[in-house]
């Protein structure tokens, strides 16, 4: 007598398409960096494609953090995490230090530690270090998130990283608080007491504006750009190119403005030359493939083997989320001008290297995930 049987079998996991995404984006990113900085590298170094060695050079670079972090178990970061969260915070002391050779500034404010022929920003450092440390905290505590004395407690383990980088650099002091957020209140069971939180956090960045005069400067570039003289002639002609790109664009390579007209075309507001070459239909295309870019960490974050790394990649889609949020707000001038790159596309040394270290771990949080599948058979 014939009689059926189900059997359950584990099978392993590996999210192709978000690598195939992430690729895409690089790909993508070159072609617009070396349209966007082409005729500044023919004038400033002779070369049109001296951005776009380097961009290259530093892919190169993060394909061995990326592939590293996707082979290793995920898990063995759990162990980790203080560690990072101190060594980042030191390395961010250490480059407010005015260390003659050791530090470069930009601004008038000193952000990157030299490291022989390759420089090293700590502030990027500090963004993944939160990510691993508070993931490690949060799933030790989860049960204790309902009460908001514990996001205060939390809270004041990030204010010396906070205080430390936002003196240098608030655009990523804005960053990582908003990561911090976000993964307390992916964790929290009570979403009311964040409305405190933003507050706190509304406050904390008015704060800092006020101390320094450059920022306030900004703040009246954002309101007045028209009137505010140099201080708003980047914002003015990124809105030009984005108006002049119309709906299908100019064409790549056409772009008039990035001719020294945009300022850093290659860096923060290359999202301009987008529109302007590209048009509002290239512009909506490059959202929705970020938008497709966290869906696909999404859905590794709902089907994680553990609540660690689901926080883990919740922590790494919500930097990419802001960042790009940011990113295009500046350019279309929705807040004030903080100087963030957009991800994976625009020029960036360390910014990208830990970008795809980050693309890495979440790679690694895929593989482990554990996919059930029936297999019948007759007995």
């Amino acid at each position: 007598m014939a009689r059926k049987k189900s059997r359950e079998r584990e099978t392993a996991y590996f999210d192709y398409n978000l690598l195939f995404i992430i690729i895409f984006l690089l790909c993508f990113g070159l072609v617009m960096l070396y349209s966007s900085s082409s005729y500044t590298s023919a004038n400033k170094y002779g070369d049109s494609a001296h951005y776009l060695k380097l961009q290259l050079r530093n892919i190169l670079v993060g394909l061995f953090p990326m592939i590293f972090f996707a082979k290793v178990d995920y898990r063995v970061w759990r162990k980790l995490g203080s560690f990072a969260y101190l060594v980042s915070f030191l390395l961010c002391v250490l480059v407010m230090l005015p260390i003659p050779g050791l530090t470069r500034s930009s601004h008038g404010q000193s952000r990157w530690l030299n490291l022989g022929p390759l420089s090293f920003q700590p502030s990027e450092l500090a963004k993944l270090a939160v990510i691993i440390f508070l993931a490690m905290l949060i799933e030790k505590i989860p049960k204790s998130l309902d009460k908001f004395s514990s996001l205060i407690k939390v809270g004041l383990l990030l204010i010396p990283l906070l205080g430390v980088v936002a003196y240098s650099n608030l655009s990523t002091a804005v960053i990582i608080f908003g990561i911090a957020v976000c993964m307390l209140f992916v964790a929290s069971p009570k979403y009311a007491q964040f409305i405190l939180v933003g507050i706190g956090g509304v406050a904390f960045v008015v704060a800092f504006i006020a101390l320094a005069q450059y920022r306030s400067t900004r703040v009246d570039a954002w309101l007045h750009p028209e009137t505010a003289g140099d201080a708003g002639f980047q914002t003015l002609m990124g809105l030009y190119a984005i108006g002049s790109g119309k709906l299908f664009g100019k064409g790549l390579g056409q772009s008039l403005q990035k001719m020294g007209n945009v300022p850093e075309a290659q860096n923060d507001m290359i999202f301009s030359i987008i529109c302007e070459e590209l048009g509002l239909f290239g512009a909506v295309c490059v959202i929705l493939l970020f938008i497709l870019l966290l869906w696909r960490m999404m859905i590794i974050a709902n089907n994680a083997r553990d609540l660690y790394g689901a926080l883990l990649v919740s922590g790494i889609m919500s930097h990419i989320a802001i960042q790009v949020f940011l990113n295009i707000a500046v350019v279309t001038n929705t807040i004030p001008n903080t100087g963030v790159i957009l991800p994976f596309i625009s020029y960036g040394g360390t910014s990208l290297v830990f970008l795809m270290g980050e693309m890495g771990l979440v790679l690694s949080v895929s593989r482990g995930i554990r996919l059930e599948s029936m297999k019948q058979g007759e007995a």
